[in-house]
């Protein structure tokens, strides 16, 4: 029998065993080209066991899907558009979904797709005590985003600089201080100094699709070396941080309040 999710941490390996994902594809909203770095991404939390993909393949404007399922393992759900205004292949996702959640035989989930449609399935995934993890475009609305425990930009993890995606203006390291700050105010601290793995969490927990990446950073170490307003300790194990009173313009760090 497998360990119950309470007793398990995501990206880890705990007695020989790896996180069992259920990946549900919404090919409506997301590309093909795509596919390779949204599983590579998958990857780092997990094993997707079980890899759907739900769409009316029949539709010329998904044929690019055709010529990869196979090399991704991805068993496609074909759905008749039969009904104008209706999203069969929704349906479809959602009712396999539902049969997979109470199979008990997975860890989390990981939605792909852009559309608030899903808002309602993550969070009942999350009631049941299972993890979801959305990935999906800029463009997602945030009630869906926030459902997630974490939400990741497909403009995250794509490398094509034929798309464009990557191509705009993102937010510079400064514009990622606020959230920083919101975290840190919400994690205890004896010594003005905090963990850094512990500061991620805390992260994600209040904005789901925050990510280092959205700030031109490759890992959050490095996006609070770039923004100088923190110090980081390098010689402990876990790294850990503290703010500059100095240069963020205050006398001291304000601690959480007991």
């Amino acid at each position: 029998m497998r360990a119950s999710r309470s007793a398990r941490s995501w990206c880890s390996d705990l007695a020989g065993q790896t996180a069992l994902l259920a990946v549900l594809i919404d090919a409506d909203n997301v590309s093909p080209k795509h596919a390779e770095a949204i599983f590579k991404e998958i990857a780092t939390f997990g094993e997707a066991s079980v890899r759907r993909i739900y769409g009316d393949f029949s539709d010329p404007h998904l044929k690019g899907w055709a010529g990869i399922l196979a090399s991704f393992a991805i068993v496609p759900h074909q759905q008749f558009a039969n009904t104008v205004g209706k999203n069969s292949s929704d349906i479809a996702l959602v009712i396999d979904a539902m049969d997979l959640l109470h199979s008990g035989r997975f860890d989390g989930f990981v939605l792909v797709s852009s559309d608030s449609d899903f808002t309602r399935l993550a969070s009942r995934i999350r009631e049941q005590g299972l993890d979801v993890f959305g990935i999906g475009q800029r463009k997602t609305p945030d009630a869906f985003r926030n459902a997630c425990k974490r939400f990741i930009f497909i403009e995250n993890i794509v490398v094509d600089a034929d798309s464009g995606e990557q191509g705009e203006q993102g937010p510079s390291a400064i514009d990622a201080l606020p959230l920083i700050m919101e975290a840190l105010e919400a994690i205890e601290s004896e010594d003005e100094w905090y963990p850094l793995d512990r500061v991620g969490q805390q992260l994600v927990a209040n904005k789901p699709d925050f990510d280092p990446r959205s700030f031109g950073a490759s890992k959050l170490s490095a996006l609070l070396e770039q923004m100088q307003e923190f110090e980081v300790d390098r010689k402990s194990r876990p790294l850990r941080i503290r703010p500059h009173p100095a240069k963020l313009n205050r006398p001291t760090f304000r601690r959480r309040k007991p």
